[in-house]
């Protein structure tokens, strides 16, 4: 299949309408505005519904019910949007509903800035609304890898009753990248016999996220438990670059990890360094056997965590290592992005101290 050029947030979009998406529910908020933008046109071509909402909270409730009707169903936004959208993750977490919700990541706290950063991590990982509950967590580094991503979010959705996360940030939205566009697909959705819209259905479906007793309540958190466990157990996805016999290990995810693989690859001809690089595809659950394994090897003297934030995956990564060998951070933030330059010297001065 010819590959074209396609911008990355017009990329995801058209991925998700090839895996079965037909209703996006969206708010513009700079820098994923052409993914609704794309969607407007694109959905009534293919029989399916657009509708921007009168607000972010309004979104992710369209998105809950319509998922609820069955549908493959998603939205979109940019770090203050997905806070807003926080409740409703969580109300749909609590009603084992499959959908799909895309993070184009800015600088922040507040409105921040409209420049590229990873500094929605601990809200994508932790859970950033209220109550016991996990999504996971996939982090493309490249526009095709976002698009083969997007098909397998509304799977992994669709398999465990769970909302999923595209983690991307302005860079992955904005650059443009020869892209080979995944195929329609050609099988039919799994069915759904839970959902309210199943026709010709016996009995009532309900989605519910209210357990007013409380043993309920802690039955269904166990239920719920068993999933991510059961998540954790098949969906860990990672990258290892050149980790073997390596001096030291970047650790990055997303677009953040090409410029650390372009850094490693210098830092052998500049400095004298074998650095390997482990790349995260899935946040959560977080690739820690992968990289716990690296990092024990008698070769490595120390592990560098590289990030647009002031240091949040880092936490991750230091429960990987568990204190076998050195950790530390280096990170850019507000929208500001790490060079090649930035990391090279990172990696001098910690050569220095090994």
């Amino acid at each position: 299949m010819a590959k074209v050029l396609m911008k990355g947030n017009e990329a995801i979009a058209e991925a998700a309408i090839k895996a079965g998406c037909r209703f996006f529910f969206g708010y513009p908020i700079t820098p994923q505005n052409q993914i609704p933008e794309y969607m407007s046109k694109r959905m009534p071509q293919v029989g399916g519904c657009f509708l921007q909402a009168e607000s972010e909270v309004s979104a992710i409730n369209m998105v809950y019910g319509a998922a609820g009707a069955g549908a493959r169903a998603m939205t979109s936004s940019s770090s203050p949007g997905i806070s807003l959208k926080q409740e409703g993750i969580s109300y749909a977490v609590g009603a084992e509903l499959p959908l799909v919700v895309v993070n184009m990541v800015r600088g922040g706290p507040g409105l921040g800035s409209i420049q590229p950063a990873q500094s929605d991590y601990y809200q994508a990982t932790r859970g950033g609304g209220h109550g016991d509950y996990r999504l996971p967590v996939f982090a493309p580094s490249s526009v095709q890898e976002a698009v083969e991503l997007m098909a397998t979010a509304f799977d992994v959705a669709d398999k465990y009753r769970n909302p999923v996360m595209l983690l991307g940030d302005g860079m992955l939205g904005q650059i443009m990248e020869p892209v080979e566009m995944i195929q329609e697909r050609s099988e039919p959705l799994p069915k759904k016999p839970w959902a309210s819209g199943v026709p010709e259905k016996e009995g009532r479906s309900i989605i519910n996220s209210l357990y007013i007793n409380p043993d309920e309540c802690e039955v269904h958190n166990y239920k719920l438990e068993r999933k991510y466990q059961e998540i954790t157990a098949n969906e860990v996805r990672v990258q290892l670059i050149d980790t073997e016999g390596a001096d030291i290990l970047l650790v990055a995810y997303g677009t953040m990890a090409r410029i650390c693989q372009r850094a490693a690859k210098d830092a052998y001809k500049q400095l004298g360094l074998k650095v390997g690089l482990v790349r995260p595809i899935t946040l959560w659950p977080y690739p820690y056997e992968a990289l716990k394994n690296a990092a024990e090897q008698p070769s490595v003297k120390h592990v560098l965590s590289v990030e647009m934030s002031t240091g949040q995956m880092v936490d991750d990564v230091r429960l990987a290592v568990c204190g076998a060998k050195p950790v530390s951070f280096y990170g850019r933030t507000g929208g500001m992005v790490p060079t090649v330059k930035d990391i090279l010297a990172k990696l001098s001065s910690i050569k220095e101290g090994m």
